[in-house]
Parts: C-alpha cells; sequence; structure tokens
C-alpha cells in the first residue's frame, strides 16, 4: 500500500467563505500515482470545514445564509466562549454544523463522485492562514 500527503493552505480576505478545492485535491491524487484507495481530505483548523455538495453559487449562497442564522456572528457578547477576547464561537458552531473531513474513494486513478459532487473548503473565521490536509492511501 502506497501513502500521500499534501497540504492545503488558505488565508480569505473574508470571514466567511467557500472555496471549491476540487481541482487541488485531484491534482494531488494525480501526484499520488495512485490509482484505487481512498483519499481524506480534512480541516486542520476548529473554526474551518471541508464538505462535498454541489457547485451553485445560489445554493453557496443559501449555505451561507442558513449559517449565519443558525450561529450569527453578531453580537459577539451572546457566546460564552468570546468571553475569552475571543470572537469566533460563532464560526466553531458552524464548523460543526458543516463537518470536519471527508472521504472520497479512488477508481481508476479518478475521484469516485456522485452527480455533481464536489469538495469544498468552509471559512467561517477567516483572515488569517489556514490548512487543509489531503492525505491518500491505496495501491
Amino acid at each position: 500500500m502506497k501513502t500521500y500527503r499534501e497540504e492545503l493552505w488558505f488565508e480569505t480576505k473574508n470571514r466567511r467563505d467557500y472555496i471549491n478545492i476540487t481541482p487541488h485535491v485531484a491534482a494531488a491524487l494525480k501526484k499520488s500515482g495512485i490509482r484505487e484507495g481512498l483519499c481524506l481530505v480534512n480541516a486542520m483548523h476548529i473554526s474551518a470545514s471541508v464538505y462535498i455538495n454541489d457547485d451553485e453559487p445560489g445554493l453557496l449562497f443559501d449555505y451561507d445564509a442558513f449559517l449565519e442564522k443558525l450561529a450569527p456572528h453578531e453580537p459577539v457578547s451572546q457566546y460564552r466562549h468570546n468571553d475569552t477576547g475571543e470572537d469566533n464561537a460563532d464560526a466553531h458552531i458552524k464548523r460543526q454544523v458543516m463537518g470536519r473531513e471527508v472521504v472520497v474513494a479512488i477508481t481508476g486513478g479518478k475521484l469516485d463522485f456522485g452527480p455533481w459532487e464536489q469538495i469544498f473548503y468552509g471559512e467561517f473565521d477567516g483572515r488569517r492562514k489556514k490548512r487543509v490536509l489531503i492525505k491518500i492511501i491505496g495501491e
């Protein structure tokens, strides 16, 4: 069995952002040379997410509106976590809802997706460097 590891780094200009990272993951898979196996992609920060869904602008807008309604950023005083001097309690909650990682099957050297599936990095407390891990195992 072979393994391959790569990191992606992001620093978004906005507090919240949604980035399609499918091309980056596909490129890492190609570099790995692995044809059959599994690909783990996970956010290495507690206020960011990796998830799979459709790359449709309306859906991305709807996600953002839903998450902001569920866990609004302001007023920051509504969260006990922010009593520590932080202002990102909402980002932790949004990450919990959207998830930490995804695992995608690799078949014939390609990511084995269903229709319309794409991998996204969800940023909920941006404007600083954060990383995503890609770990590929297989043959």
